[in-house]
């Protein structure tokens, strides 16, 4: 090699290094004045808040723990650690530079929900991760899309329908021949022979003494059937199949959207593949109906919404628009909230009935007092029986069905309490953090509550009486959200869970647990995307005497 080759090779090196040198200075100093920046716009806001104690970087314990836990079925637990290591109920970390704030704080609760609303959101990278499973829905976006789904949505929840008990009779019904046979019926040739015994004057369904039955299951069954009836004018009756493809992958793909959520900036670790497939069993089922109601032009759409008989969810938002993305993604979003928010809840109901004949008794002298005991009741029945709201209440108490949420700050902001070394003062929070709330925690923190008396129970324990001379504070108790975000289904929700109890113990006079060993202080608690037992529910119900 020449001389001038050799100057020329050591030239090209020197420059290669210092690009090298160049770029990687570059990348440190703008890292240094991104975190003064950062600094800077904190310090003028509020206190930071404190630090979860975790030793891998970017937060790959923190993340581990939290999917951790989950399969355990013991995320309570595992936030109330995040919390331990703070000694407040607000902690924060930082995940691959992301920052996530998490917290149970009432006052930060109603902040975000409510009285500084506009600064809390969805926000884009919520979006993204939820595109799949529930698109431009109402619970995965933010702005004027969020705004008109709700406003979509809204009208099918007015009084005139959530009054309407009658959707629900049928699916009761169907729950008490599951009960009678210890399960699910397995097939349509004995779902009709279950029917023509009814119907032929047998008494109705009868005969379910003493047999132990998962609840849950049933449960979630009824609440399928309801909602996919309402919905879309068709029952999937899962009451009388033993496996139910739409159900089992709508659930599979739910599993997989909650570890989605929970990775966080670790989220795209998570295969897919399988994913992907469920959504394909589920997207096949909604679009069959989808296609049947566009069959029918508008002016035979808005016939069909002003007829009692014939009315759907699906026929009254087609009716307004003709987006096939649009209708999927508002029908799989209500669905989601409708089956599990009253399947979970009645699951809780009866795991706690199950233990406490005290309470059943009250309840069912109640309930035979204002309908009897064969009586359907009404909507203004319902209304009327302050005990069986007690008890829908003090579940959603213990067991709000969504127990953990998140929002993004959508600019530079604040949250009331957490900050300092008290833990009293402001938390300074920059736009993009990751905010996670746990309404299960607060809900359960003995310190919001007044002193244990003889006239108010621990806060641990399952007491529908508190409710007779105790209202929560503010934003103490928020098991359907609050604020602009609060639930469009509540009122449908509470109608239908009221409904099947009341139907439940004019029936049955006691209710007997069949869960094992006797003394467990809660029952596992399975974090999906809701709140659900993570195990089954198993109990057995008994008749009155004639």
């Amino acid at each position: 090699m020449g001389v001038m080759g050799a100057i020329g090779q050591s030239a090209g090196e020197i420059t290669g290094r210092s690009v090298a040198v160049f770029v990687a200075t570059s990348c440190a100093l703008y890292y240094i004045l991104l975190q003064l920046d950062r600094r800077r716009r904190r310090n003028r806001l509020g206190a930071s808040a404190p630090r979860a104690k975790y030793r891998l970087p970017f937060g790959i314990d923190f993340v581990l723990h939290g999917l951790r836990r989950n399969a355990q079925n013991l995320c309570e637990e595992g936030w109330m650690e995040h919390f331990a290591h703070t000694g407040t109920y607000t902690a924060s970390a930082n995940v691959f530079g992301r920052e996530i704030v998490l917290t149970a704080e009432p006052e930060n609760i109603k902040a975000m929900l409510s009285t500084q609303f506009p600064d809390y959101g969805k926000g884009e990278s919520y979006e993204i991760d939820w595109k799949g499973f529930l698109g431009d829905s109402i619970f995965s976006t933010d702005g004027e899309t969020w705004h008109a789904s709700r406003q979509l949505i809204r009208p099918q929840f007015v009084k005139d329908r959530v009054s309407d008990l009658h959707c629900f009779e049928n699916h009761v019904q169907n729950l008490f021949r599951m009960i009678e046979n210890g399960g699910p019926l397995g097939g349509m040739e004995a779902a009709a022979r279950a029917r023509a015994g009814a119907e032929a004057g047998m008494g109705g369904v009868r005969g379910a003494d003493g047999k132990t039955v998962n609840i849950s299951d049933l449960f979630f069954r009824l609440a399928l059937d309801a909602s996919t009836d309402f919905l879309l004018g068709k029952s999937v009756d899962s009451w009388c199949h033993l496996s139910e493809p739409f159900a089992d992958a709508f659930d599979a793909a739910s599993e997989i959207q909650s570890n989605i959520i929970r990775a966080s900036s670790l989220s795209w670790l998570i295969p897919r593949f399988a994913f992907r497939s469920h959504l394909r069993v589920v997207d096949s089922f909604i679009n069959t109906y989808i296609e049947r109601a566009l069959r029918l032009s508008p002016s035979e759409l808005s016939t069909k919404t002003k007829s009692d008989a014939d009315y759907t969810f699906l026929h009254a938002i087609a009716s307004f628009t003709r987006d096939r993305t649009v209708l999927r993604d508002q029908l799989l979003a209500v669905l989601l909230a409708g089956r599990d928010t009253t399947a979970s809840t009645l699951s809780f109901a009866l795991y706690e009935l199950a233990r406490r004949p005290d309470v059943v008794s009250r309840l069912r002298r109640e309930i035979l007092a204002a309908v009897g005991d064969e009586g359907k009741p009404t909507y203004g029945d319902l209304k009327n029986m302050p005990y069986l709201k007690a008890v829908v209440n003090e579940t959603l108490r213990l067991y709000p069905a969504v127990p953990f949420n998140t929002r993004v700050a959508l600019r530079d902001t604040t949250l009331p309490r957490g900050g300092g070394p008290d833990g009293r003062q402001p938390v300074a929070i920059l736009k993009g953090t990751i905010m996670g709330y746990s309404t299960l925690i607060m809900q359960r923190r003995a310190d919001i509550y007044p002193p244990v008396s003889g006239a108010f129970a621990d806060p641990a324990a399952f007491s529908p009486e508190r409710w007779e001379s105790w209202h929560p504070r503010g934003h103490e108790y928020v098991p359907f959200n609050a604020g602009p975000r609060i639930c469009v289904g509540q009122q449908f929700a509470l109608t239908e869970m009221t409904y099947v109890l009341c139907r439940l113990f004019q029936r049955y006079e006691r209710v007997e647990g069949r869960m094992g060993p006797a003394g467990a202080e809660k029952p596992s608690m399975k974090t999906d995307l809701t709140l659900k037992p993570g195990d089954p529910v198993r109990v057995a119900f008994f008749e009155a005497e004639k």
